[in-house]
Formats: structure tokens, C-alpha cells, sequence
């Protein structure tokens, strides 16, 4: 623990500990490393949060300048940075949806789950008697129950790419089960929806405690002796998110907190006000500024030309 007023970190958790074998944890770390080495000879680091959300963790360092929530997206939610084919008729689907009813799904880009997990999943949604909206990458090499499609029907709309922000900001999602990584926590914060969450690796068990036991909109799930969530846990953690209304309560809060700090006056915007005089007064010297180090990039295969 950092501070007593910090969430928690195990150590178990730490973004390299869930690199795989030995030698690559220590790549891992070493990146780490030299990422921490250069923040801390900055005179300025901007960050992609806001006080609201983290504000233990600004009060402890003053250097880090929270800006944010800043979305990946236009001025009408269309997403950038992404190289998938999105489905738009999910929002039609959503269209006919009852108001605040939908469980959307997705793990984001990189996270996969091996069979047993996503059967499981699978079941575990199937068995929750509500309508669900799940992204399903083309390059996840995995294969429904048998029979699943044809037995949720219509309740249940299957996509390879959703445009997410469009589908958070709709009236019929209820919630996101997510492996709540920092873009897909933001945009849900900023849409009022609670979580389930499914970390997979890196920043997103941390980015859980948060959801889970600071900000309190949300509810992590417990594996079996196998390390597998299982249908019976997947059920009934949909069921307590949905049938209580403090986490609702709890992310509309914090949904007004987080966009209200972008708005003029607010507390991220000022910081963006006051970080761009501050450019302007260093003038041609804002060599201080961090940057990544491209060279380290570079060898540790993050950069191809």
C-alpha cells in the first residue's frame, strides 16, 4: 500500500506479475521501470483521469495532472484508434430493448478466455433470463455450446465489434461486464452504468478495486478451485448488480462528478487551462515535458517502422 488512502495493490496483481514466465516479467519490469524513471524526472504528467476519480492518488503526488475523462471519440461518439469493422445493427437491436434491461459484454481487443471459461460464460448469460448484447472477436478461437444460438434467440445479440460508446450511452443498457481496462472503465463511468468485472492482466485488477471498493459501482466475481467463474456465480453476481439500486445510485454519482471536471470551471479543465499557460510561459524549453523514451520502445518491440 502506497498510502493508507490509496487502494490497495497486491502484489500479485502488479502488471508485470501477469506477463507469463519469468523472463518476460522481467522485461515487463524493467519497462516499468524506466517508465516510473522517466515520470519522476518530469516536471509535468498528464494523466487521462480527474481528481474526482482518484483523488488520494493526486493529493500524493502533485506532479501528475489529471485532464480528464478524455474519450476515444468524436463529438458524436463515432470511435477512433481502433482497427475493427463495428456492427452497427446492434444499435437497432437495442432500439427495441426494454429501458435499462441489457447486460452488454465485451473484453476489449486483446483479452482472451480459453473454452471452459467462455462456455461457462456463455451459460452463466444464458441462465440469467436477461437480454445481453456480447462481442465476440473474430480472432478468438473458441465455439459456442451447442444449440446456444438457436436456444437465447433474440434475447441475445452476438457481435464481433461493437461502436461501444454509442451502445453505453444507450437507454437499454443496464450494465457492462467488463475486463476493465482504463478506456472501457472511463467510458462506463462517464455513461452512469455499474460493473461486473472480469480482469484479465496489467492495470485491470487495480482499475477493480477501484470500481469494487472505492467508488462502489460495481461487483467483482469469485473463481472456483480451478480458477473458473462459473455459470451458477455468473448468475447470481447480474442478479445482485441489477436487483439493487445503490449501484446505480453509485455510478449516476459518479458519472455527474467525472463529466462535471471537463465542463468550464471544473477541476480537469482548469488543470488543461493551466497546463497550456504553462507551456506557453517554457516556451522553446518544454524538453522537460515526459515523453516516452522511443528508443526503449524501440527494443522492447513496442515501435515497428
Amino acid at each position: 500500500m502506497v498510502s493508507e488512502t490509496m487502494a490497495p495493490i497486491k502484489s500479485t496483481n502488479l502488471p508485470w506479475m501477469c506477463a507469463g514466465d519469468v523472463a518476460t516479467k522481467e522485461v515487463f519490469f524493467q519497462y516499468a521501470r524506466l517508465v516510473a524513471e522517466g515520470v519522476m524526472l518530469a516536471e509535468r504528467v498528464i494523466c487521462n483521469s480527474s481528481i474526482e476519480m482518484e483523488p488520494e492518488t493526486f493529493n500524493q503526488f502533485p506532479q501528475l495532472l489529471p485532464i480528464g475523462p478524455l474519450l476515444a471519440s468524436d463529438r458524436l461518439a463515432n470511435q477512433t484508434g481502433h482497427f475493427w469493422q463495428e456492427d452497427s445493427t446492434c444499435l437497432e437491436w437495442l432500439d427495441q430493448q426494454s429501458a435499462c434491461s441489457v447486460l452488454y459484454i465485451a473484453f476489449g481487443s486483446i483479452a482472451n478466455l480459453n473454452q471452459t471459461q467462455f462456455t461457462e460464460l456463455a451459460l452463466g448469460l444464458e441462465l440469467s433470463n436477461k437480454p445481453f448484447m456480447w462481442v465476440v472477436r473474430t480472432n478468438m478461437v473458441i465455439s459456442f455450446p451447442d444449440g446456444y444460438v438457436e436456444r437465447v434467440g433474440s434475447r441475445g445479440k452476438i457481435v464481433s465489434w461493437a461502436p461501444q460508446q454509442k451502445v453505453l450511452a444507450h437507454p437499454s443498457v443496464a450494465c457492462i461486464m467488463s475486463h476493465c481496462g482504463w478506456n472501457s472503465t472511463i467510458e462506463g463511468l462517464t455513461n452512469g452504468l455499474p460493473f461486473l468485472c472480469w480482469p484479465c492482466f496489467a492495470d485491470q485488477f487495480l482499475n477493480e478495486t477501484y470500481i469494487c471498493d472505492m467508488w462502489k459501482n460495481g461487483l467483482g466475481f469469485t473463481k472456483d478451485d480451478q480458477g473458473i467463474i462459473t455459470r451458477g456465480e455468473i448468475k447470481c453476481k447480474v442478479e445482485k448488480l441489477l436487483g439493487d439500486k445503490s449501484f446505480k445510485d453509485k455510478a449516476l454519482e459518479i458519472q455527474e462528478k467525472v463529466t462535471s471536471s471537463v465542463r468550464p470551471g471544473g477541476s480537469s479543465h482548469q488543470n488543461l487551462c493551466n497546463f497550456i499557460q504553462w507551456i506557453e510561459e517554457k516556451g522553446c524549453r518544454c524538453h522537460h515535458l515526459y515523453v516516452k523514451n522511443v528508443s526503449n520502445m524501440i527494443e522492447y518491440g513496442h515501435l515497428a517502422y
